[in-house]
């Protein structure tokens, strides 16, 4: 921790940005959290089976053995703990991981466009839980067998980070990371990614295109308390580091040199975040399948509200990325009842849009 230490004791001198964030950044906060808590609410209440706050409260005391006096059904109790809760739970914890990694890349590469998935992951991942859909009951039937059905996920999650360490060291030269090489060898090895999930997807029979294809648009339906069990530590282990590299983030936003002159250890810094987003994106991918847009969106979304000061946005972004997953998976599970509606299309309905408009507010401004 003493380079976390070292690098969060330098900071830009403060501008009008700043000034925003702290008049703003504390209420905001505690608005985006209390709306985390609305929305989880709704997330674990609304279904087939209605299940009121008090119910879903007393129902989680029940399982430590309180009993709070609150009556509630059976079925209520299964379909919170065994279905909702891991849910909502795995989507609070991907659409968190996935908006701060967000921020982070956003950060590290000075580019408000940069996104996660530049850096490989999302393709590495894609790929890898492609071939073992594919080939994992033929060429792969034995690493399928010591496996089981933690196949695909330890796959995808393999996959993400390798393919980072790959486009990593490509961008490396000479002891220091060229952010410039890095993004273009990251649409490079993206480019190769898709290709190859074209392969699988070509060579595929009709239940392994319709997993592959289910796999690529997301979904929070393979969220068990046992898959979380392996998933939420890597997401944790990733994402909070970051939490540590606010100060050191808005100094790169002066540039490398200039961050450096404030005592950032810039190739550290770019090391650490870097490796944290591909643990902790690597992991949420892995379960959930490829989640567009929350990455990009969310941050800009905070960085209207308080200024581009990391040490708001970086907590805005994981309250206000969880409540919008956990929301987009209630309306993509309950608008087409029985039918459930990918998460992805919902993700990316909610994305486009709002970068049409950013781009059309920002022409009008320079007109």
């Amino acid at each position: 921790m003493s380079t976390i230490s070292s690098v969060n004791s330098a900071s830009p001198p403060e501008d009008s940005n700043q000034t925003l964030a702290r008049q703003r950044g504390p209420a905001l906060l505690v608005g985006l959290f209390v709306l985390l808590i609305v929305v989880f609410l709704l997330g674990v209440g609304i279904g087939a089976v209605p299940i009121n706050p008090n119910q879903a409260l007393a129902i989680v005391l029940n399982e430590f053995g309180i009993d709070t006096g609150v009556d509630f059904e059976q079925r209520q109790q299964a379909v919170l703990i065994v279905i909702r809760l891991p849910r909502v739970v795995l989507g609070l914890l991907v659409g968190a991981s996935l908006a701060v990694s967000g921020a982070a890349i956003q950060g590290l590469f000075r580019n408000p466009l940069a996104d996660p998935g530049l850096i490989g992951i999302s393709g590495g991942a894609a790929f890898s839980a492609a071939v073992m859909i594919v080939l994992g009951n033929s060429v792969l039937s034995g690493v399928e067998a010591i496996l089981g059905g933690f196949s695909i996920p330890i796959a995808a999650f393999l996959g993400g980070v390798l393919t980072t360490f790959v486009i990593y060291r490509i961008a490396s030269i000479g002891g220091k990371t060229d952010i410039a090489t890095m993004l273009l060898a990251g649409i490079a090895i993206n480019a190769l990614s898709v290709a190859g999930v074209g392969l699988m997807t070509f060579i595929s029979d009709d239940e392994q295109l319709r997993d592959i294809i289910f796999w690529n648009l997301g979904r929070l339906t393979l969220a068990t308390w046992d898959n979380l069990a392996i998933v939420a530590p890597l997401i944790l282990l990733g994402m909070i580091p970051i939490a540590f590299f606010a100060r050191p983030l808005n100094a790169l936003l002066l540039g490398e040199s200039e961050a450096g002159h404030l005592g950032v250890n810039v190739e550290r810094t770019k090391q650490i975040v870097i490796v944290c987003v591909a643990m902790t994106v690597g992991a949420g991918v892995a379960l959930a399948g490829a989640i567009g847009f929350l990455g990009l969106v969310v941050p800009h979304l905070l960085r209207l509200a308080v200024g581009p000061d990391h040490r708001f946005v970086l907590p805005g972004s994981a309250l206000l990325g969880a409540s919008l997953l956990i929301g987009a998976d209630l309306f993509a599970r309950t608008v087409a009842v029985p039918a459930e509606v990918p998460l992805g299309i919902v993700t990316a309905l909610i994305g486009g849009p709002f970068f049409l408009w950013l781009l059309l507010r920002d022409r009008s401004r320079v007109n």
